[in-house]
């Protein structure tokens, strides 16, 4: 999977399209800016960037579900929040006979690579800034030598695994979303992605279900045992989440 760096002109995307410059744009158009380019962004970076957003609203929106569903429904939460926990707890359900095994496994499929696809479009239609947008912003000049680092690192691992590095996203000392990123712009096709990413996904929530299986009964009954204080938990992490989002704020205002 050879990694091509270069802007969304280089990587053969058209920006023929009529720019957007209504108030719906503005988010994508910070997303645009920090991904390094001027300009107004296109529709398809507005949707992007939109895409982007939902993930992080989705991903934040399932941390209070861990503990509010993993006791009375992990299958649903599984399907849903794509949680390991949950994958080990319907693992161990099946051992006990519950659901069926295969049911176990599949259900956690979709959840775990819903996003991905948003990511490789990224890497396709940004180029390699896109690995610097999903970086973070570098503030010094450490910051930005220590993130062109990790950029040239998920770069060398890309190289040195092709198009097999997706299949082992889960595996490999790189975040697996910069894998799913230089994907994109390493020019792979969407529907060849897709494959890829379902084999890796599987590859990773078959065996978390399969310790489950092994553990067993001991596991669902730690699960009941911290059902008793799902309440509790969901309500600390939805005031953890408040509280990082305060600071944030905070900290963009200084």
């Amino acid at each position: 999977m050879g990694v091509r760096n270069g802007s969304p002109r280089a990587l053969g995307v058209d920006h023929g399209a009529a720019l957007i410059t209504t108030e719906e744009n503005r988010h994508a158009q910070g997303l645009y800016e920090a991904a390094g380019w001027s300009g107004e962004a296109a529709r398809a970076d507005t949707v992007i960037a939109l895409l982007l957003g939902v993930y992080l609203a989705y991903s934040l929106a399932c941390w209070p579900l861990v503990p509010a569903l993993i006791g009375s429904h992990p299958l649903l939460l599984e399907a849903v929040g794509g949680s390991t926990v949950a994958d080990v707890t319907v693992g161990a359900q099946s051992r006990l006979g519950e659901l069926p095994l295969w049911l176990a496994v599949a259900a956690g499929v979709p959840s775990m690579m819903m996003f991905d696809w948003v990511f490789w479009w990224a890497g396709r239609r940004w180029g390699d800034r896109a690995l610097h947008l999903v970086l973070g912003r570098a503030a010094s000049a450490r910051q930005v030598a220590t993130r062109d680092a990790r950029v040239e690192r998920v770069e060398r691992t890309a190289e040195r695994f092709g198009p097999a590095a997706v299949v082992l996203a889960y595996y490999l000392p790189v975040p697996s979303l910069l894998i799913y990123v230089t994907a994109g712009l390493s020019g792979m096709r969407l529907r060849t992605f897709l494959v890829l990413d379902v084999v890796g996904t599987l590859l990773w929530v078959g065996p978390v279900v399969g310790l489950g299986y092994a553990i067993g009964k001991p596991a669902v009954d730690v699960v009941h045992s911290v059902d008793h204080y799902s309440m509790v938990l969901a309500i600390a992490v939805l005031l953890a989440v408040a509280v990082a989002r305060v600071l944030g704020r905070r900290r963009a205002i200084v």
